[in-house]
């Protein structure tokens, strides 16, 4: 199970990179999306996957029955998918505006603090 998620976070992180070094401001926000859940995923696994034995402590023990996944990553992973969330949000209200200031999405277009030579 832990090579199938190696694989698929490979997957991810080389979608993102793609994504991100594509001139185009929504790509490159879609790439940050995958790199973010990539991310998430890694930390997921780090805690260990288990099937069926929840990360719980019963009655009376001071510590969880081993081979039980670690609850501390689960709790990461849940904080950090409403950050990405709130960044993701943060970012598609940025690109629009970005829109409808300059007209475009492409980043290259996207210069008015740098003159072009053959403005100047």
């Amino acid at each position: 199970m832990e090579a199938l998620l190696a694989i698929s976070i490979g997957v991810l992180v080389a979608a993102a990179v793609y994504l991100m070094l594509a001139r185009h401001v929504l790509r490159f926000i879609f790439g940050l999306v995958l790199i973010s859940n990539a991310a998430n995923l890694t930390i997921f696994t780090a805690g260990r996957l288990t099937e069926g034995m929840p990360p719980l402590i019963e009655l009376g023990q001071v510590a969880p029955d081993p081979g039980v996944a670690n609850a501390l990553p689960q709790a990461l992973v849940l904080t950090a998918i409403v950050i990405g969330f709130g960044l993701f949000a943060f970012a598609l209200i940025l690109m629009f505006r970005a829109y409808t200031t300059l007209g475009t999405l492409d980043s290259d277009e996207m210069r008015i603090a740098e003159p072009r030579e053959d403005d100047a």
